[in-house]
C-alpha cells in the first residue's frame, strides 16, 4: 500500500462523509471506551467507525461487493479488504505481528465472498484495537516510520483512526449509489417517523 492510497482520492467519498457521517456522530457520539485520556477516545472513535463499516458490510448484497464506480476503482469488497490490510498491516511497522500468512501486497485482492470479507474486516478491528490497548504510554511514544515517515507508534495509531473514517465515507457513497441506505441513518429515520405519527395520533 502507497502513502496515496491511505489520503482522501474520491470528492465524493468526502461528500458523503460530511453530509452523513458527521450528523450522524452528532447524534450518536460514542462513550470514551469507557475511561478517559487521548487513547480512550481515540479506540472509541475507531469503535465507531468500525460498527459502522460492518453494519455497512452486512447491509449490502453478496452481488454489489463487486461494484465498483469506475475502472481501476476499488470494488465495494476491496474496500472493505483495504480496511483489514491496513489493520492487519500498518501495526506491523512498529511489531506487531500479523496473523499468519498475511502478505501485506496482496491481501486486499485475496477473498472475494461476502462473509469471507466481513470475517476479515472484524477480525482485522479486533487484532488493531487489542493491540492499541495493549501498548504502555511509553510504547505510543516510541518511535515508528511507515510509509515513509517518521512518527510515533501513537501517529500510526492516530493514521488508522482516520483511514478507517476515511474509508467508512467512500463506503457510505458506495452504498447511496447502490440505492443502500446505512442502516444508522434508516434507524434514526424510522424513529422520527414513529416519534411523528405517535404525535399525530395523540392529537
Amino acid at each position: 500500500m502507497s502513502r496515496r492510497s491511505i489520503i482522501p482520492f474520491v470528492a465524493l467519498s468526502a461528500l458523503a462523509l460530511a453530509l452523513t457521517v458527521v450528523p450522524a456522530i452528532a447524534h450518536e457520539t460514542p462513550d470514551a471506551a469507557g475511561g478517559s485520556g487521548v487513547r480512550s477516545e481515540m479506540l472509541a472513535w475507531i469503535k465507531d467507525a468500525e460498527g459502522k463499516l460492518v453494519q455497512l458490510a452486512e447491509a449490502t448484497p453478496e452481488a454489489k461487493y463487486a461494484w465498483r464506480p469506475g475502472k481501476d476503482v476499488r470494488s465495494t469488497g476491496e474496500v472493505f479488504m483495504h480496511v483489514a490490510t491496513a489493520n492487519f498491516g500498518i501495526p506491523s511497522f512498529w511489531g506487531v505481528a500479523p496473523p499468519e500468512g498475511f502478505k501485506f501486497d496482496t491481501y486486499e485482492k485475496s477473498l472475494t465472498k461476502k462473509a469471507d470479507i466481513q470475517k476479515a474486516l472484524k477480525d482485522s478491528f479486533a487484532h488493531m484495537e487489542t493491540a492499541f490497548s495493549a501498548m504502555s504510554d511509553a510504547d505510543l511514544d516510541k518511535p515508528a516510520e511507515f510509509f515513509g515517515m517518521k512518527s510515533t507508534v501513537r501517529g500510526g495509531y492516530m493514521l488508522l483512526l482516520s483511514h478507517v473514517h476515511e474509508h467508512l465515507g467512500q463506503s457510505i457513497a458506495y452504498a447511496r449509489m447502490n440505492g443502500i441506505v446505512p442502516p444508522w441513518t434508516a434507524k434514526q429515520q424510522a424513529a422520527i417517523k414513529a416519534a411523528s405519527e405517535q404525535k399525530s395520533g395523540g392529537k
